[in-house]
């Protein structure tokens, strides 16, 4: 069923989004290494089946599979020309289970960064990330997304350049942005949370905050800080689920479904409108997360 992000945070409650895509697609045989988007056309069934298992987990908001989706990317696995398919693909995925959802469902158009350093600091220059974002953007959107959802960032001119590109496919199309705070409160590069909130607030997005990084007790500190700072902006959550260890080759994250929840709690507490869960988590995390979110 169809709804707008806007509509959900009208009605005031807490909004739970989805959780990993990696960690179920790891569980279906997706081999380290390799490039996720290639499933939206090699293996749709597979990643329908993750948004449909989320939907009916309780999530209000999937994600597609388009984390990896920039040309910049792609081009590590040597498929840099096949960035708008691949993401037009993955919107697709996305629509068809929200469209045919039982209540309503928002898809938001997942854009990780570059994995390139922007210049003085590395070599990619500012204009070239905001045309690969404009590119990925008008792919997600031709594809039918409701919001584009900047993730996973550390540097805040990456984060400029992205929202730049997503504006150049789209000039009013909705955008929520948020960071990943996994050094010591701040992101790799050096951004506290109050200095993002600031910075992204200027940048006019619907919604913005913390995701992935080292556990829910950081982000919980992050979405406190952020809420402090602005009592008014809508504040995202999405947390890893604990931290990994490995078993074998495979990661292994020690944050149970109930851990999750008693974090859903506390950082609705602290301020988040909108709750989800990062690497790690599965739809049973989801689920109790929307248990957690539906209480008085």
């Amino acid at each position: 069923m169809k709804t707008t992000l806007q509509d959900l945070l009208a009605s005031g409650q807490t909004i739970v989004a989805d959780g990993g895509m990696g960690t179920l697609l790891f569980a279906r045989g997706l081999a380290r290494g390799s490039a996720p988007e290639l499933w939206n056309v090699e293996r749709p069934d597979d990643i329908r089946a993750v948004h449909r298992d989320y939907i009916a987990a309780g999530a209000q908001i999937v994600l597609t599979n388009s984390f990896g989706g920039s040309r910049f990317r792609l081009e590590l696995h040597g498929l840099a020309e096949r960035a708008a398919e691949l993401n037009q693909a993955a919107a697709r995925l996305a629509r068809a289970e929200a469209d045919a959802a039982p209540r309503p469902v928002v898809v938001g158009g997942s854009m990780g960064p570059t994995g390139q350093l922007l210049s003085p600091y590395g070599t990619l220059e500012f204009d070239e990330a905001v045309n690969a974002f404009c590119e990925q953007a008008e792919a997600l959107i031709a594809g039918g997304v409701d919001v584009l959802w900047i993730e996973t960032m550390s540097d805040l001119e990456e984060v400029r350049a992205a929202v730049e590109g997503c504006r150049c496919a789209a000039p009013g199309f909705p955008i929520v942005t948020t960071l990943t705070f996994d050094t010591n409160g701040r992101t790799m590069m050096g951004v506290t949370p109050e200095k993002a909130l600031e910075t992204l607030s200027e940048f006019g997005v619907l919604a913005l905050g913390g995701n992935c990084g080292n556990g829910p007790d950081e982000i919980e500190g992050v979405i406190a800080k952020m809420h402090a700072a602005d009592p008014n902006v809508a504040l995202v959550a999405k947390a890893n689920a604990g931290l990994p260890h490995m078993e074998g080759d495979r990661a292994v994250y020690d944050a149970t479904p109930e851990v999750m929840a008693a974090y859903a709690r506390r950082v609705r507490e602290r301020g988040a409108r909108i709750i989800g869960a990062c690497c790690g988590s599965t739809p049973d995390h989801i689920r109790a997360i929307a248990a957690a979110a539906a209480e008085a």
